[in-house]
């Protein structure tokens, strides 16, 4: 028996090497920590999941991946915040900024440039706020979707808080900035 046991055990593993060797790149990289419990995970943990799904569901369907740009990622979170701290939860601000307001306030804009920008929203509680989920549900929806697979859109930050814009704790607030082109 264990002789059978360990000349299976590589025999499983090479079958499995094989199998993911066979995959497309997208389909292989496993996005760390995008169904775990969100309560137990930091934001930067969240934000970089969720961006890996994105950037799998665009890989798939042939697109590039959207690189990280710190300054979205910068207008992107303080929104996130923003809504958990004031409960709100709508791509404008209570001040009445709009995304691309923020966007430009975090120095995303160069000059005289005009970028294609995009904004997605989501909040989940339990498991329903985990990376996974939370992009399903994008993906779920057209306009959401239209954004993730934009081919202009080149760059992207992802801003998460934990908390959500309504009565509870227990939830998670994500905030995704798009855009084709701007400052790093």
């Amino acid at each position: 028996m264990r002789t059978c046991l360990r000349s299976a055990v590589p025999l499983l593993l090479l079958v499995a090497v094989a199998a993911v060797a066979a995959m497309p790149a997208s389909a292989a990289t496993v996005c760390a920590s995008a169904d775990g419990p969100t309560a137990q995970m930091s934001t930067v943990a969240l934000a970089n999941s969720a961006l890996c799904l994105v950037n799998q569901e665009r890989s798939s369907r042939g697109l590039k991946p959207l690189k990280s740009n710190r300054r979205l990622a910068k207008a992107a979170g303080g929104h996130a915040r923003d809504m958990v701290t004031h409960g709100y939860f709508s791509h404008e601000s209570t001040n009445g900024a709009t995304f691309v307001d923020r966007i430009r306030k975090a120095g995303y804009l160069p000059g005289r440039a005009l970028p294609t920008l995009g904004e997605d929203l989501a909040w989940g509680s339990g498991e329903l706020g985990t990376p996974r989920e939370i992009v399903t549900g994008w993906m779920n929806s057209p306009p959401h979707r239209a954004n993730i697979l934009e081919p202009k859109f080149k760059e992207a930050g992802m801003g998460v808080a934990l908390g959500d814009p309504g009565a509870g704790a227990d939830g998670v607030l994500y905030t995704l900035d798009f855009g084709s082109g701007g400052r790093k």
